[in-house]
């Protein structure tokens, strides 16, 4: 039997990074498998081309999963890995790694950061930790608290679950809403962070963290906190990186990371660096893409190397100021057409367009980053330019809307 190699993928996007990372490893020559719970992809096989094998399976069952990873042992497939790039699949792709295949990453440090409340725990003696206290189930409010305080479901993924409460009422309502979707679960109260907000895509090469990307965040605040504009800094001040790589080489000591992807969002305030949350991952949306246009490599295609046990390139092939502006809408209703791509595709400085949602979907202004409806990729002679070129090119893309 000749034995193919192949990488088990655990959930993707139709677009974004965990879908760049399936077409980056059909690229380096392997078959692709794709364990999906979403029964539509199988549906829109035809746009998964990169997809060599679609499984539907529930991809919490971890027995099951092990059943399909034996069978397909069986059918002449050599499974190099398991991975996944969407939350919350990276720590349960790390267990059936250990188990099948040469796993370079730690199923434990996953496990830890993919948990809010473990993290914060884990961190919590050091300087860049915030103040933070847990709720227990029927815990009565502390008295004393100095508002403005967020508010978060430790089991949240990007912003859905994290509320600003600006006084005592606020904080009832935020805690109301959120013991009515999980009676029975901890409720984390951090205090409320002020200064500018840094993403950091990082990865962990044998033991050496290497800084990717440092890139500003731009954040609406309406119902929930959305980020809706990121800006990568090609060359960031000297005092930003030296703080950012200092954090950055602590969490990894002190996580015990040996290899693997992560990104921490970090607040710059009057007490110095402050850790907002850290994912085992590289971020989803347009991250891959807005990476690659300032720098000129595929950041998935580098940590699958990883992941594989391969050594990754990460020199900069070039380094270009590059802005990425995300499209919300203000009212809600069903989509009836998108216009202007084409003219926003045409503006000076753009790089790409991408617009998700098809005709006759339900858009709804944003309570999740979910909620972000397409993106502009520009670039520009300084980070300012590009900015101004990718909001002037997002201003092209309105979405018709029937109330």
């Amino acid at each position: 039997m000749i034995y193919l190699k192949a990488i088990v993928f655990i959930g993707t996007n139709k677009s974004g990074s965990s879908r760049e990372a399936t077409r980056a490893a059909e690229k380096l020559g392997y078959f692709t498998v794709l364990f999906t719970n979403n029964e539509k992809q199988l549906e829109q096989r035809r746009a998964y081309p990169d997809i060599h094998k679609m499984i539907l399976i529930d991809t919490f069952d971890i027995e099951s999963m092990k059943d399909e990873i034996e069978k397909l042992g069986k059918t002449g497939l050599n499974i190099k890995s398991i991975v996944s790039f969407v939350d919350p699949f990276v720590h349960i792709a790390s267990i059936l790694c250990d188990e099948f295949c040469q796993n370079y990453t730690s199923s434990s440090a996953i496990e830890t950061m993919e948990d809010k409340e473990k993290t914060r725990k884990f961190l919590q003696d050091q300087p860049y930790s915030p103040k933070f206290s847990l709720m227990k189930p029927n815990e009565p409010i502390a008295k004393n608290l100095t508002f403005p305080l967020i508010v978060k479901s430790p089991k949240s993924t990007g912003s859905k679950d994290v509320l600003l409460a600006t006084d005592a009422d606020q904080l009832n309502n935020h805690l109301k809403a959120l013991r009515s979707k999980n009676p029975y679960e901890t409720i984390m109260i951090e205090e409320y962070l002020d200064g500018p907000q840094y993403l950091v895509e990082a990865v962990v090469y044998q033991r050496q963290p290497h800084v990717i990307g440092i890139i500003e965040q731009e954040i609406t605040q309406g119902k929930r906190f959305i980020i809706t504009g990121y800006g990568v800094l090609v060359k960031a001040p000297k005092d930003i990186q030296s703080g950012i790589e200092e954090v950055l080489h602590s969490i990894v000591k002190a996580f015990g990371i040996e290899n693997g992807a992560l990104h921490l969002e970090l607040r710059l305030t009057q007490n110095g660096w402050k850790l907002i949350e850290i994912n085992p991952r590289i971020s989803g949306g347009a991250m891959n893409n807005m990476l690659q246009a300032a720098l000129g490599f595929s950041l998935v295609e580098e940590t699958l190397k990883i992941l594989l046990g391969e050594q990754p390139n990460l020199q900069p092939r070039h380094k270009k100021f590059v802005y990425t502006k995300y499209v919300i809408v203000e009212s809600r209703g069903i989509l009836e057409k998108v216009i202007g791509k084409a003219r926003a595709t045409r503006s000076t400085g753009v790089v790409e367009v991408y617009v998700k949602p098809r005709r006759g979907t339900l858009l709804t202004p944003p309570l999740s980053m979910g909620h972000r409806y397409a993106y502009v990729i520009a670039e520009g002679a300084t980070l300012k330019e590009a900015r101004n070129h990718a909001i002037n090119a997002a201003k092209e893309i309105k979405f018709i809307l029937r109330v």
